[in-house]
């Protein structure tokens, strides 16, 4: 087999049998006094990411932690992007000792809070605040009713698993010692030159200086890598014809039209996503009163950053 071998999968398979590169935040959650905590976390990623009417993340945490605690009972949090300065992820690592308290983990923090977004359209609501240090930051709200897990339960006092007998499938708590939350995407903060990079085109100096936890820890030490910069390579590109971008637009059960001008633009897309992209021109059309849409429509559809641009 190429000199490959067979490592035995064990528990926490992504720290113990592979590297595994993900994310590292800060997680912000609301204890029962109405404080805000944190704590770090790696397994988060993207879940809904099209098709419905929100976008969420999906995070996987063990069920005594305080975050899966307070999602339980609050709901709420905030995902916080932070640097990858030593010091920084040295603080991070600190926020994670298993048992700590809130107040313990709380009483040396080394970061600012501020209130985000949420808080600041809905005063009289409770809500996790943003840590200022953040790159970016994203607010979000447990999904509870997701895989029927909105009784799910704090745990009883003293105890660290839960004793249940079912456990739900992919959200709430999915096994004794472990949760999952999927998390809807409410509000996402970006500091300004990160948003500018955004709104304007993103070069490769852009990119924010994120550590990338590299899975593996041994009995002394997390590993991270520090940001460097980021490598472009070219997106293959594969032009279909005019004619055929028509034929898939003529199929659609619209009374929205194309012009030719509008379907060139459309001849780099990849053929199976093509569908998909010509109802989201219709959509668009149909919610902005368009029955013809142009090269110049297409260009404002093509920009999905034209709002912000515009502001």
């Amino acid at each position: 087999m190429s000199g490959f071998k067979n490592l035995r999968i064990v528990d926490n398979f992504y720290q113990s049998s592979l590297f595994f590169p993900m994310p590292a935040v800060l997680i912000s959650t609301l204890t029962d006094d109405g404080k805000t905590t944190c704590g770090p976390y790696s397994l988060l990623a993207p879940f809904y990411v099209a098709g419905k009417d929100y976008y969420a993340f999906m995070l996987e945490c063990r069920c005594s932690s305080n975050t899966a605690q307070n999602l339980i009972k609050h709901k709420k949090c905030v995902i916080n992007f932070m640097g990858d300065d030593r010091k920084t992820f040295k603080e991070m690592v600190r926020l994670g000792w298993p048992g700590d308290t809130p107040e313990e983990k709380m009483k040396d923090f080394r970061f600012h809070l501020e209130d985000g977004l949420r808080k600041q359209e809905d005063p009289a609501g409770a809500y996790p605040q943003v840590i200022s240090e953040a790159l970016q930051a994203v607010e979000c709200t447990w999904v509870d009713t997701l895989d029927n897990a909105q009784d799910d339960q704090p745990l009883p006092e003293g105890a660290d698993h839960y004793e249940l007998e079912k456990f739900h499938d992919f959200n709430g708590i999915t096994t004794p010692y472990g949760a999952h939350f999927v998390l809807r995407i409410d509000k996402i903060l970006m500091k300004e030159r990160y948003y500018n990079a955004i709104v304007n085109g993103v070069k490769a100096g852009d990119f924010p200086h994120l550590p990338v936890d590299y899975g593996y820890r041994d009995s002394k030490n997390f590993w991270y890598h520090k940001h460097r910069r980021l490598l472009p390579e070219l997106l293959p590109q594969r032009a279909t014809t005019v004619a055929s971008v028509r034929y898939a637009a003529e199929r659609l059960q619209t009374d929205v039209k194309f012009t030719d001008a509008a379907l060139e633009k459309l001849v780099k897309v990849p053929r199976v996503f093509l569908p998909t992209v010509l109802k989201g021109c219709v959509k668009w059309a149909e919610e902005n009163h368009v029955s013809l849409i142009d090269a110049k429509e297409m260009d404002i559809i093509n920009d999905k950053r034209s709002k912000e641009k515009n502001k």
